[in-house]
């Protein structure tokens, strides 16, 4: 979070998670096999996999700050890269994939997911977990899980700050400590089953959210996690007109 706020003088951490597979098991297993690989980002970028899984449903994020890097990251370039070059180049990676994919949305694959209408999506871990227990809670026959790609993956922060003109900062602060309670934000991941900052929290969340590696990853899975940074103005006008490439599948 520092990469944002440094020395975290400004902001909190409420809930974190990161970007990855969301993927139904039979239905990939049928279309690749017992070895598919879940667990890799070969999955979604490999052509020889993904025209596989065309007719069994494909869904990427409507979201260029999520994918480009993901690209990147599996291109061995800097997913928090500003080269226009290299953007190019996750566009063109991304081009290369776009006949497979039934749609760019940033919430449908939820549904889709728990539904079983589609096979696999890059999505959020929250979002993805909520379509595995829907499904879970339906018993309607589909089985879904969430995979941090080996290669590694987007980490993502829900921050909470106080707007500098707020009017009422004193209750805003009070409201930050109550949040920050150990027992507190416990109970929030134990709802929501997300993580959070607070590591003292931890002794208190339930089994099936701590130990959950798709909920809070193994340490070796963690290391692997980048953060990015906004786009200048100049880049961004880049990264918007790759995207719309991308998604026209021009």
């Amino acid at each position: 979070v520092q990469k944002y706020d440094p020395g975290n003088a400004h902001s909190i951490n409420y809930m974190w998670g990161t970007t990855g597979i969301g993927y139904n098991v039979d239905k990939v297993k049928a279309a690749l096999g017992e070895n598919a690989p879940v667990d890799s980002w070969d999955l979604v970028f490999n052509e020889e996999n993904i025209s596989k899984l065309k007719d069994c449903g494909v869904f990427l994020l409507d979201a260029p700050t999520e994918m480009i890097p993901a690209a990147l990251n599996y291109l061995g370039l800097d997913p928090d890269s500003k080269d226009r070059g290299d953007i190019e180049k996750a566009g063109e990676l991304l081009t290369k994939i776009r006949p497979y994919v039934q749609k760019f949305h940033s919430s449908e694959y939820i549904n889709a997911l728990a539904n079983g209408d589609i096979c696999i999506a890059v999505g959020w871990s929250g979002d993805v977990l909520q379509a595995r227990d829907r499904a879970a809670e339906a018993d309607n026959g589909v089985t879904v899980e969430y995979a941090i790609p080996k290669e590694g993956a987007l980490m993502w922060f829900d921050q909470m700050a106080i707007p500098a003109d707020a009017p009422h900062k004193a209750e805003a602060h009070e409201f930050l400590n109550y949040i920050m309670r150990p027992d507190i934000m416990a109970k929030a991941s134990n709802y929501v089953y997300y993580a959070n900052g607070n590591k003292a929290s931890q002794e208190l969340l339930n089994d099936d959210v701590i130990g959950d590696p798709a909920i809070y990853p193994a340490e070796e899975a963690v290391k692997n996690l980048y953060t990015v940074t906004a786009y200048d103005p100049k880049i961004n006008r880049v990264v918007t007109r790759t995207w719309t490439a991308v998604k026209s599948g021009q």
